[in-house]
């Protein structure tokens, strides 16, 4: 009897087959019957199937097949390619005819989820039936962009910091004329603030949230999320979490696992967790993802940003931020993939609107918290949004660090007025970093020319949606329209 997929094309390592033998014993031990197997698609969301454990048993070895579709799909799950001409309206055989993947479990990912009935989770990564990995996987770009960063004996550690919000459903709009189709969203349901806002950090508003915060938090703690804080925002129903440092995949792993696990806790209750940046609710003010980065030796796993006496950061560090500055511009749909995004970048926000670092400066994009001897120094690079693809977006990071590094790219003298700054401004919407990237020979190099390729051209489909519904809108100072809320405030 010959190979069987997984072994075949030497899919996992020595630790992953370990691993899965630690899998199976846990589902008898526990009495699983039923276990997700997830991917992330292109926006960062999970999607897969629900497998009995004997499908899982033979997953772990032949994988187990899924569709492409979702890949071909926007945010309002339009098609924006026709899949049925040669390459598949990409210019690739791989995509031609919506073939299939293999989805093949990582088995160091498996959790029991503590809010569903004897339920286990696990993320796969997509590979074309040939053993290849499929040319579009967010995951598997992260994973080739950490290889570059462990070749030169480094390992990335970050940080989550998550703002999101919170919300009581009052109408949950499932009556049929407001279930939406391919192209137009459903409503999205009709809330109401859970608190009220703008008493930043207030006690009591923490308190008024406890009951369902308090299980929110529990069911994370459960699954050995590394959870250190939970605050109370600035609007109405604003939450923000923060997590212990974790290597680059975990903390992108442990990203789209919180996000889930927020929204499907939440909904359980009644309440809907958004992670859109700027809902069209009144009062409500953007959210933001804050991303705390450093590199250690691979050996030792020192900190190498730590600076010496009088410096704001190491050399390295100051070579890693330069490259952040250099490629921001073109990373911007990375980091900031929605068109709700770009409510956030206004001058005196606390959120970006330039290239600009700074020492322990929030109204710089790159945040240097760093002194001689603390080994938790670090740079934040506050110009994401909570939306954002965690793989797509740490990839972004790796790549634009990686070059400051190798062309030891200096990021000039650290500005003590970052929204004075005379610097370039970031994009103010999504159609103007998609044009900077399309000109980024680096990431195209570096994405590879297909995957750019794609990426455009599927947000351009999701711009060109917006504006023949809306025009032309400033997302600077024109109130946040419909069309945003209905297409992300559910969704993400």
């Amino acid at each position: 009897m010959g190979k069987k997929f997984v072994e075949q094309h030497g899919l996992w390592s020595d630790v992953q087959r370990a691993a899965a033998l630690e899998v199976l014993a846990r589902i008898e031990k526990e009495g699983i019957q039923i276990i997700r197997l997830s991917w992330p698609d292109q926006w960062g969301l999970l999607r897969g199937k629900s497998l009995t454990v004997e499908a899982l048993k033979s997953a772990f070895a032949s994988g187990s097949e899924v569709t492409m579709a979702p890949f071909l799909i926007d945010t309002a799950s339009a098609i924006f390619v026709n899949p049925f001409v040669q390459g598949g309206g990409l210019n690739s055989e791989d995509m031609s005819g919506i073939r299939n993947l293999v989805m093949v479990p990582d088995p160091t990912t498996f959790k029991v989820l503590p809010w569903a009935d004897r339920t286990g989770w696990l993320l796969a990564d997509l590979h074309m039936r040939d053993g290849r990995p499929f040319p579009l996987s967010p995951r598997a770009f992260l994973k080739k962009a950490l290889a570059k960063l462990s070749e030169k004996g480094l390992t990335l550690n970050a940080g989550l910091e998550v703002e999101f919000y919170l919300t009581r459903i009052v109408d949950p709009c499932l009556d049929p004329e407001t279930i939406g189709e391919p192209g137009m969203p459903a409503e999205p349901p009709k809330v109401m603030p859970i608190a009220k806002g703008f008493s930043y950090l207030l006690e009591n508003h923490l308190d008024e949230v406890e009951p369902i915060v308090a299980e929110i938090r529990s069911h994370l703690l459960t699954l050995g999320l590394p959870l250190r804080s939970i605050e109370d925002e600035w609007a109405p129903s604003q939450l923000e979490m923060t997590f212990d440092v974790l290597p680059g995949l975990e903390l992108a792993d442990t990203m789209v696992l919180f996000r889930n696990a927020v929204k499907q806790i939440a909904r359980r209750r009644g309440y809907l967790a958004s992670f859109m940046c700027r809902p069209a609710i009144p009062g409500f003010f953007p959210s933001g993802w804050h991303l705390h980065q450093s590199l250690a030796d691979s050996t030792t796993g020192e900190n190498l940003f730590v600076p010496k006496e009088g410096e704001p950061i190491s050399d390295l560090g100051r070579a890693w931020v330069g490259g952040l500055l250099e490629h921001a511009v073109a990373a911007s749909s990375f980091t900031t993939p929605t068109i709700n995004g770009y409510r956030r970048r206004r001058p005196n926000s606390m959120a970006p609107d330039r290239v600009a670092w700074a020492l322990d400066n929030r109204a710089a994009m790159v945040r240097v918290i760093a002194g001689p001897g603390d080994s938790a120094s670090r740079v934040e690079n506050r110009v994401g949004e909570p939306a954002a693809n965690p793989y797509l977006y740490l990839t972004s990071q790796i790549l634009a660090g990686l070059d400051g590094i190798e062309r030891n790219l200096d990021p000039g003298a650290p500005q003590d007025t970052p929204y004075l700054a005379d610097v370039q401004t970031l994009p103010i919407n999504l159609s103007s970093a998609l044009d900077e990237l399309e000109n980024s020979t680096y990431f195209t190099n570096a994405f590879g020319e297909q995957f750019i390729h794609y990426w455009i051209k599927l947000q351009r489909s999701v711009w060109e949606r917006f504006v023949a519904a809306e025009g032309n809108v400033d997302m600077q100072t024109q109130d946040i329209t419909k069309w945003e809320h209905r297409e992300y405030f559910e969704l993400m």
